[in-house]
């Protein structure tokens, strides 16, 4: 049987695309594809045979199955962004989301024990404030080390700013 009848080819191209268009070095060696590629190759697999065992080979029983595969797909996804992009100080609200995945998976597959919603929306909420929270000190510490894209854009909106309220003042 052939790669490209197995379904593997594709997703193995992806990863070499991205691969190649996210990692700046021109040396190619095993080391370095481990490192920029260790969630894809590791963790999010994992994920996937957890929800392909509960979905295909268990037929829908075993809904536990489903916890541990919703956190590890949504960490190895943010494991992958963060080691694309090092933005691990920024990302790291991902593994609080991963959780409230994982959980929220077992309460739409499993009886919908509304009960399962309470640490669902307090990690939903802890992950997009902590994210909001890092989110806007990495834009800070930009701004304060001389970003000029964020210079030219402040610059931008205070200009509309004072025209605008130029505008408003004396209309033409």
């Amino acid at each position: 049987m052939s790669l490209n009848r197995m379904g593997v080819l594709g997703p193995l191209l992806v990863i070499a695309g991205c691969f190649l268009l996210f990692h700046g070095e021109s040396s190619m060696g095993t080391g370095t594809i481990f490192a920029s590629l260790w969630p894809t190759l590791f963790v999010l697999p994992l994920g996937v045979f957890f929800h392909w065992m509960y979905f295909y080979i268990l037929q829908r029983r075993g809904v536990g199955l489903l916890v541990p595969g919703g956190i590890l797909l949504t960490t190895g996804m943010v494991c992958q962004m963060a080691t694309w992009f090092d933005s691990w100080g920024t990302l790291w609200p991902g593994f609080l989301l991963a959780v409230a995945v994982g959980l929220f998976e077992l309460y739409w597959f499993g009886g919908r024990n509304r009960w399962l919603l309470i640490p669902i929306n307090i990690l939903t909420a802890l992950s997009v404030l902590f994210f909001i929270v890092f989110s806007i000190g990495s834009l800070l510490g930009m701004l304060y080390s001389g970003q000029p894209v964020i210079a030219i854009a402040l610059l931008a909106a205070g200009t509309l700013l004072m025209l605008k309220q130029r505008r408003d003042r004396h209309p033409l």
